[in-house]
């Protein structure tokens, strides 16, 4: 019977790497962490000798000298969406020019695996920790104030009980789609999301927006998970079960936008003639669509980039300038309104 025992052979060494380059451990190291410091000839004998070694550096080595692990952890409510994908690159990006790893955690949207994976990054001893959050129980924020490691909120400006944050506020944009589809003559506002932190916040921006216009109150339909393109239909049955004169509709999403505007073609219900639909992000498949879908314009991607910056500005030891940072929004108008 044929020995099933894997073959493995020892890792090569620093030292194996110097050997082949026939240059010092010192130099070595210095190439690797230091290239700046290492002659031309020099650099490329150990870049070679690393390529035919196939050695890997030992990063725990690195971070026990210089009590820095140069990973970041990022807990995410899901990397489904796009625009919550699109800060991660952002992120990534950032830190990656500066050497350091991006560690990534999804919660679900669910408040308890959100809190075991800040526990796992910190107990990981990550040197930083971007959160867009799907809640904030007192237990999670006494642990970001005590945790001995920088942490940014993002996507979020209103919890001012985390030291640094970037995004936007949810509520002012909720209130900027009210007196938007006011000033186009709609009154009988609807809204279609999910229970979750950010998007109860638009909701109540759009009753506040709708109030001070003079509108009546918006009818909310809203699941207990993120909202999809698939849960169009039973959402706009739903609202319309509530208030069959609903004259206009925000989606918490593009993607549920779009669900809602190939259900209204479905069941001949004319948008916007007979109602004005809205999403959230700016997602391509907002301006795909025929009619092109209106939706609140978010900067994703630099949410990620900018949260990299302030990051590595707190590593580097300086203070960031502006630690609340409001990206602000937009609304990109077409043809659904």
């Amino acid at each position: 019977m044929q020995d099933a025992s894997l073959n493995l052979q020892p890792h090569p060494t620093m030292e194996d790497v110097a050997r082949e380059a026939k240059v010092g451990r010192m130099t070595v190291s210095r190439a690797l962490n230091q290239p700046e410091l290492v002659s031309t000839e020099s650099l490329a004998a150990v870049h070679a000798a690393i390529e035919r070694l196939g050695y890997v550096q030992n990063l725990n080595a690195g971070s026990l000298a210089s009590n820095r692990s140069r990973i970041v952890g990022a807990v995410i409510p899901t990397i489904e969406h796009q625009f919550f994908s699109d800060t991660v690159i952002g992120l990534s990006q950032t830190l990656a020019v500066k050497g350091y790893q991006l560690l990534l955690g999804q919660s679900n949207y669910q408040a308890a695996e959100e809190q075991r994976l800040f526990d796992a990054f910190v107990g990981r001893r990550v040197d930083g920790i971007m959160l867009i959050r799907t809640s904030a129980p007192a237990a999670l924020v006494n642990r970001i104030q005590r945790c001995g490691v920088p942490v940014i909120e993002a996507w979020d400006t209103s919890n001012d009980q985390i030291d640094m944050r970037i995004g936007f506020s949810h509520r002012d944009a909720g209130a900027a789609v009210a007196r938007f589809l006011a000033g186009r003559g709609r009154r009988r506002l609807g809204y279609m999301g999910a229970v979750d932190v950010r998007s109860s916040q638009r909701l109540d921006g759009l009753r506040a927006g709708a109030k001070a216009s003079g509108i009546e109150q918006p009818e909310a339909v809203m699941l207990d998970r993120p909202a999809g393109i698939n849960d169009a239909p039973a959402l706009l049955s739903a609202l319309l079960e509530r208030r069959q004169d609903v004259d206009a509709v925000f989606c918490s999403s593009d993607m549920l936008a779009a669900g809602v505007l190939f259900e209204c073609q479905r069941r001949g219900i004319r948008v916007p003639d007979d109602l004005a639909l809205m999403g959230f992000v700016d997602l391509p498949i907002a301006a795909a669509t025929q009619p092109g879908i209106t939706t609140v314009r978010v900067p994703s991607l630099r949410i990620g980039e900018l949260a990299g910056e302030m990051l590595l500005d707190y590593l580097d030891g300086k203070s960031p300038a502006h630690p609340h940072v409001d990206l602000g929004f937009s609304i990109a108008e077409r043809s659904t309104t």
